[in-house]
């Protein structure tokens, strides 16, 4: 008898991302897309008129003159148009090169030449940004305004073949942000996207289904919108794109008006929704779960949304894992907790679904145990991970194929992760690390404090010691004194900061998180 492996009878099916889409078309055509345009005018159209419209959009790129490979960039807000354009371009096999319009225009310059992008598409109400990238000199580049879209594919039919290549092909193109350096760019194949948008819809992912209404705040220039926009069409969901209004009062306005079931951003929109639904006093009637990432969720938003019953979860991903590592959704044994107990487990990051590896390990890379107390840097694995930058000959991974997050972090017995600091972030005071992110947590639940950051300045005698900057809830009440006191009731002595700033507002990076390196050096003297 020959030793050869038995190969499966099944079907080759190419797993590309227009077949979401088109998925949704065939089988839940009717459902709703739904946009808030720039003047704030609500657009409704379906998924059948949306691949129409996509596909028309596929087939004026090819007339262009577009091929499998080419790069096309995006710089828009969440919405139909941008929507269509993402699915136009990449189910032909051209890459999709979603751009962040908080970057600076000379980065933007950088990731525009970088990718060797061919066209690009932007909202209009970025046109002086546009005007500022191309005046920086990025080759010939030919742009389109999304409120041209109709415009651009003129007579071209509703009739084009998508998908025809292999999944491993390169589907999206995204850069970080650059915070320590050079944007690097992110490639995404259209393999690793089906994958993600499979974990995603787990129930322990983000559990969307057909029957939810779905409103991604996060943009869908951050990692593809966390998934988000293949996951809603693969099941059919109704989709709310909110656009540029991301005011509380706006997200409260469409959440009730268009039934919204799920959420995801960023805490500061929250923080946002929850000041207005507190002010007017008004409770959304079909918002059960709000997905919190892309900063630490302070353990003040999970018990005001709990007021309104809404469950919070927080989550953790990177631009490098496309973007999705943990969910906090909770196990058998934290659900039968009562919430108070469960609120230490839900304000970690929370658990790694099917597809995600992850460990933790020590200055010489061994790994750590799990036991929630020891401390080390986090590494993860998966078919949905970087294994090297775009263009960058360098691979991104150790002996054993793991990522290096620059994280740094416990996992518990129960296998939820949490986040310590930023490798980058942790305060080194006397020999001893501090994390950033712990003080910023304490100092949230001061109910002087709206926001905090906490950052080490140069001490003479230990090397680094905490500064924390406070943006007080009302700056006439605001005492430094007392919420120093406070801390010292939550903090090991030498951990609490030395002195508090009051500040009205803090600087942003790209990706809406606080600059912390700019912060420093601020306050470096």
């Amino acid at each position: 008898m020959g030793t050869e492996a038995m190969l499966g009878l099944m079907q080759d099916w190419p797993m590309t991302v227009n077949r979401f889409l088109e998925h949704a078309a065939r089988w839940h055509g009717q459902r709703e897309v739904v946009s808030r345009s720039a003047s704030g005018a609500i657009e409704r159209t379906t998924y059948t008129a949306l691949r129409d419209r996509a596909k028309r959009v596929s087939n004026a790129l090819l007339a262009s003159g577009l091929r499998p490979g080419d790069r096309v960039a995006t710089l828009a807000m969440n919405g139909a148009a941008h929507l269509a354009v993402w699915y136009a371009i990449q189910s032909i096999g051209a890459v999709c090169h979603t751009m962040n319009p908080r970057m600076a225009a000379a980065q933007l310059a950088f990731v525009l030449e970088h990718a060797d992008d061919r066209m690009l598409f932007a909202d209009a109400a970025f046109a002086p940004l546009v005007r500022e990238i191309t005046a920086a000199g990025v080759g010939e580049l030919r742009v389109v305004f999304l409120e041209a879209l109709d415009e651009f594919c003129g007579t071209q039919s509703a009739e084009c073949v998508w998908g025809d290549f292999a999944e491993h092909s390169a589907a999206g193109l995204c850069y970080t942000s650059g915070t320590t350096g050079d944007p690097k760019g992110v490639l995404y194949s259209h393999r690793s996207n089906f994958l993600h948008t499979l974990m995603v819809l787990q129930s322990d992912g983000l559990g969307i289904t057909v029957r939810d209404c779905v409103m991604p705040v996060v943009p869908m220039y951050h990692a593809n919108a966390w998934g988000i926009t293949f996951a809603a069409p693969a099941v059919g969901a109704k989709l709310i794109l909110p656009g540029a209004r991301l005011d509380g009062e706006s997200l409260y306005e469409l959440i009730e008006t268009e039934g919204v079931t799920l959420t995801a951003g960023v805490p500061t929109v929250w923080s946002s929704l929850l000041k207005f639904m507190a002010a007017a006093k008004r409770q959304p009637v079909t918002l059960k779960r709000v997905f919190v990432g892309g900063a630490a969720c302070p353990e003040r938003l999970i018990r005001q949304f709990a007021d309104f019953g809404i469950e919070a979860l927080h989550a953790w991903g990177m631009t490098e894992m496309s973007p999705v590592g943990t969910v906090g959704t909770l196990t058998p044994e934290v659900s039968t907790l009562p919430f108070q107990e469960q609120i230490p487990l839900r304000a970690k990051q929370g658990r790694a679904p099917l597809l995600v590896d992850m460990k933790i390990v020590d200055a010489a890379g061994l790994a750590l145990p799990h036991d929630g107390v020891a401390v080390g840097t986090l590494r993860v694995k998966g078919p949905c991970t970087v294994r090297g930058y775009f263009r960058d000959p360098a691979q991104a991974l150790d002996a054993e194929g793991f990522f290096d997050t620059g994280d740094i972090a416990t996992i518990d017995a129960l296998g939820y992760m949490q986040i310590v600091d930023r490798a980058k972030d942790m305060i080194k005071s006397g020999g001893e690390w501090i994390s950033s992110l712990a003080i910023e947590n304490e100092a949230a639940m001061h109910p002087q404090v709206a926001a905090a950051v906490a950052i080490g300045v140069p001490h003479p005698e230990w090397g680094e010691r905490p500064l924390l900057l406070v943006i007080a809830r009302d700056s006439a009440a605001a005492d430094a004194a007392e919420i120093l006191e406070f801390l010292k009731t939550r903090l090991v002595k030498w951990q609490v900061p030395d002195r508090i700033e009051f500040v009205t507002q803090l600087p942003l990076g790209p990706t809406g998180k606080v600059d912390k390196r700019a912060l420093r050096a601020r306050y470096a003297d």
